[in-house]
């Protein structure tokens, strides 16, 4: 009897573990970049010879385990302030679930050496793509902007295109200028995304000095900031339907969609509320998802 519960406990402890380590590297922010670079790939298809069944798989694999390895990088290099703000405490290192914390470096280098080998594998464009990935928000973001500037967001946001050029260089071997598009709509989404969060725990960014913009600005000069991002991010989707193969569907989306993310900017800008800005932040990541989806929809039909 005494076994059984040893073997029981063993097997729960083994469980959490695993947890812990799938957790630190935020699958939701994985599946959502991994989405878009997965609709790239999609659409370069109908454009360019298309992938291998084993080419293609292989290209999914090494952006997932990019994208999760940089996030494994990230929350060890931001391990004190998960520690000290209340949104973050839970997270596997602060928790103690991952301990000594530096076991989330090794796991986050392991997951990116793993991706970089497969993306020599498929070419070199898209080698260079996951590599300016990492560089970009580890290097860029986590260790030069986040705690310094209010342009973390701006500048470390870059890398949250890559995965949509990746996508696109895996098939065809170069980056053309509708992935570029892609990419940049990606890119004016972060500081919706963001932006409205840190809003939404501003006195949390606050405690720990991350110099948020809604933090160290106005509310009203912040709110300017973000709906002025949200116009680019709508005008660049139209963007994309005049230089892509699209239909009907993606450009139906991309006006309802657009409309929708402007009018709750817009309530923001002018009922700057907490529960407000979380309302958008919840919608920011739907909306990102379902415009990829369209594109994908278009492609195959």
């Amino acid at each position: 009897m005494k076994t059984e519960t040893s073997a029981t406990k063993a097997g729960a402890d083994l469980w959490t573990t695993v947890l812990a380590y799938l957790e630190v590297t935020k699958p939701r922010s994985v599946f959502l970049l991994v989405f878009t670079a997965l609709a790239t790939m999609i659409v370069a298809q109908g454009m360019y010879s298309p992938l291998a069944p084993l080419q293609f798989a292989a290209a999914l694999v090494a952006v997932t385990l990019a994208c999760a390895g940089a996030n494994a990088v990230s929350c060890y290099i931001d391990r004190d302030l998960d520690a000290a703000m209340e949104r973050t405490r839970r997270r596997p290192i602060p928790a103690g679930r991952i301990s000594p914390p530096v076991r989330a470096l090794y796991w986050g280098l392991l997951l990116f050496t793993s991706s970089i080998i497969l993306g020599w594998l498929l070419n070199p464009v898209a080698f260079a793509c996951l590599w300016a990935g990492m560089l970009g928000y580890v290097g860029v973001y986590s260790l030069w902007l986040k705690r310094r500037s209010s342009w973390n967001i701006i500048l470390g946001g870059f890398s949250g295109g890559v995965p949509a050029l990746f996508g696109w260089a895996a098939v065809s071997g170069k980056i053309d200028l509708l992935p570029v598009l892609m990419a940049a709509l990606v890119v004016l989404w972060i500081p919706n995304h963001i932006w409205s969060l840190a809003f939404f725990y501003r006195e949390d960014y606050a405690r720990v000095k991350v110099p948020m913009l809604p933090v160290v600005c106005e509310a009203r000069k912040a709110l300017h900031c973000l709906l002025s991002t949200v116009v680019l991010m709508v005008a660049f989707s139209l963007l994309i339907y005049l230089a892509g193969p699209w239909g009907r569907i993606y450009l139906v989306t991309a006006l309802l969609t657009g409309a929708a993310s402007l009018a709750l900017s817009l309530h923001v800008y002018l009922h700057p509320t907490p529960q407000n800005a979380w309302r958008l932040f919840k919608f920011s990541s739907p909306y990102l998802f379902v415009l990829f989806l369209s594109m994908m929809l278009d492609a195959w039909l």
